[in-house]
């Protein structure tokens, strides 16, 4: 009993060492780096081509396949036969990831249709519950039914407060950090804790095609020129992050459990 009791100790003061880590990254990112502020200079994007009337054709329509695979996965996990989510916490993350994808759709659009300061919100909002549902999944899969909830709701709290932030001080610093978080976290957390489900390699995909996402945005007007003017950097992430919930959807209809925590059987639905 002295045993177990030190062995739960031991794991959770690593995790809190983990989150203390985490949180002093944070604050020296956002010490060390330059205020990044909301202007009309930030929405403008290589291409702004105007096909059928429709501004933006390309960044407006390529926010599509979000619309698709957001309302498909939303179903399917409040269905429940078939995807294998063995916990009512899961449900819950997996619900609101899918919700968050398929409202990105409409949000980016119009962003998309008049880029400026006072639409960019309905883009960004959207963007950040999906990843903070993302995370507690995995947090969930990874870590317990209890502290993926109990993250999930703190992350949405601060999914609000950054965008708050963002308004009040026309900083986007904040903004971009949590969005980057799963991007990085995910992918040391998978080497760093035991997979509860098969098929994990799936959340390394989804996060690498963020990453590859991420630079396709950074160097829109290099890939606008490098294929002639067909189509932008921009319009390739919005593409490239839609594959990141298509990876995860066929990871969810796949996976079976390797095993069940303790802790977790008392969770199930």
């Amino acid at each position: 009993m002295v045993w177990m009791a030190n062995q739960q100790l031991g794991g959770r003061g690593k995790k809190s060492r983990i989150w203390g880590a985490a949180f002093l990254c944070w604050l020296f990112l956002m010490l060390i780096t330059p205020k990044i502020p909301l202007s009309p200079h930030n929405p403008l994007f290589a291409d702004m081509r105007n096909f059928l009337g429709v501004p933006n054709t390309l960044n407006v329509i390529s926010n599509f396949p979000f619309l698709i695979v957001g309302v498909l996965g939303f179903v399917l996990s409040l269905g429940g036969s078939f995807f294998n989510i063995s916990l009512r916490g899961e449900v819950w993350g997996w619900v609101l990831f899918y919700a968050g994808i398929a409202s990105m759709a409409f949000g980016s659009a119009y962003y998309h249709l008049k880029p400026d300061e006072s639409r960019v919100m309905w883009d960004t909002l959207p963007m950040m519950i999906a990843y903070s549902s993302l995370f507690s999944s995995f947090i969930i899969e990874r870590l317990g039914e209890r502290i993926g909830l109990s993250c999930l709701l703190s992350l949405l709290i601060v999914a609000v407060i950054s965008i708050i932030y963002a308004r009040t001080f026309s900083d986007l610093r904040l903004c971009i950090t949590f969005q980057s978080i799963p991007c990085i976290a995910i992918p040391i957390m998978t080497f760093l804790f035991p997979p509860k489900y098969s098929h994990s390699r799936y959340w390394l995909w989804a996060a690498g095609a963020c990453i590859v996402a991420k630079v396709e945005a950074l160097a829109d007007m290099k890939i606008y020129r490098a294929n002639r003017y067909i189509i932008s950097g921009h319009s390739l992430e919005h593409l490239c992050s839609a594959i990141a919930p298509v990876l995860l959807t066929v990871m969810l209809m796949h996976r079976s459990i390797r095993f069940q925590r303790l802790g977790d059987l008392k969770g199930r639905p």
